[in-house]
């Protein structure tokens, strides 16, 4: 559970402040909501950068941010993502998932099995695991013949207490996923064990969520429309509704997980949109693209043998983990480009927001 921050030594994450860097002070007499940090700056709150210096330094919403200052946050957040060690952080994120999915499956399923043939929801998630490279699918598949192998009695008489400790294993990851984002977020954890992991376990059953309404997207749509007796065009429509549902049901999903993942106040929604939106077109060709290379040109069966699911399973894993922890130092660079207040709520002067980037100023530098 430790791969954050035992791996990384967590580098107390006192990232000193950049040279320019400007942090309003907190108000006099108030404590520090986040002892220790270093990034604040508080010490030497210095004056807001010209937006000429800055660009968008000014700007109330991500819409408001000229291109000259897009790059400067391009530029800062890859920056940000080799500092961080993001592919490291990812791939231990990834472990972590992979422990995580299949009490995540078991727990959709028993959820889903209420209203539905468990046989039905395993066939409805087997469609939906056909965007996977075939190695990985076939694993999922397996794991899932063996879960609703079951009777039904058996699930019936368990169903609480598997049902839990299916939330509790797989809110696991979710847990680790959150330290990750702490970490692009340049954030301390804080918050008591019982609020990470209420917290993770509110995740979970979002992410629960989540595939149920992609299966519902992906398996059960086709069986309305065939039903319905739409035209040619009809169903051409249909299919293109659909799918966009599902991308813009996959951009909500990784807003939430922005908005809430980290231990700071929340960010407005439309401060974590663009990096949902760029995580969301990158993690769908990264995806089309990782699934094209292991059909036509990987060798892991041939290397790997009997474990070629697995390995291609957490390639998978660890390319997901990584773009969303990518989308999440484009956020974070995005709320330091302006000095307006970017979470919820009323307007706090700059020192008072309880987020290390809402209450600090990218350097004019960049």
């Amino acid at each position: 559970m430790g791969v954050v921050r035992g791996v990384l030594g967590r580098r107390s994450k006192a990232k000193t402040a950049r040279p320019g860097d400007t942090a309003g002070p907190p108000p006099a007499g108030s404590p520090d909501p986040h002892p220790g940090d270093s990034t604040r700056a508080q010490d030497q709150p210095g004056s807001t950068p010209s937006p000429r210096d800055v660009p968008g330094v000014d700007a109330d919403k991500p819409t408001e941010i000229p291109v000259a200052g897009w790059k400067q946050i391009v530029k800062r957040a890859l920056r940000e993502a080799k500092d961080d060690n993001v592919p490291l952080l990812a791939a231990g994120v990834a472990f972590f998932l992979f422990l995580a999915l299949f009490p995540g499956l078991i727990a959709g399923i028993t959820l889903y099995g209420l209203v539905a043939d468990p046989a039905q929801v395993q066939q409805q998630i087997t469609d939906l695991t056909r965007a996977l490279p075939q190695e990985s699918a076939t694993l999922i598949s397996q794991q899932l013949t063996d879960v609703t192998s079951g009777s039904e009695r058996a699930l019936g008489i368990g169903l609480v207490v598997s049902l839990l400790g299916a939330l509790f294993s797989a809110s696991g990851g979710v847990q680790n996923l959150m330290k990750a984002v702490n970490i692009a977020y340049d954030e301390q954890e804080s918050r008591g064990l019982l609020k990470l992991r209420g917290t993770a376990l509110l995740l979970t059953l979002g992410a629960i969520l989540f595939l149920v309404v992609s299966v519902g997207l992906v398996a059960g749509v086709p069986v309305v429309l065939e039903q319905a007796g739409l035209g040619a065009v009809g169903r051409a429509v249909a299919q293109v509704l659909r799918w966009a549902g599902l991308v813009a049901f996959v951009l909500l999903a990784l807003a939430v997980v922005y908005r809430y993942a980290p231990d700071r106040d929340n960010p407005r929604f439309s401060w974590v949109g663009i990096g949902s939106g760029v995580a969301t077109g990158l993690w769908i060709l990264g995806s089309a693209g990782f699934s094209l290379y292991v059909s036509n040109f990987g060798k892991y069966g041939e290397t790997y043998g009997a474990l070629a699911g697995v390995v291609v399973l957490l390639l998978w894993l660890f390319l997901t983990s990584y773009i969303i922890l990518l989308g999440a130092e484009i956020n974070s660079e995005t709320e330091q480009q302006t000095a307006k207040d970017t979470t919820q709520g009323p307007e706090k002067p700059m020192g008072d927001r309880r987020a290390v980037k809402a209450d600090s100023v990218a350097s004019p530098s960049g």
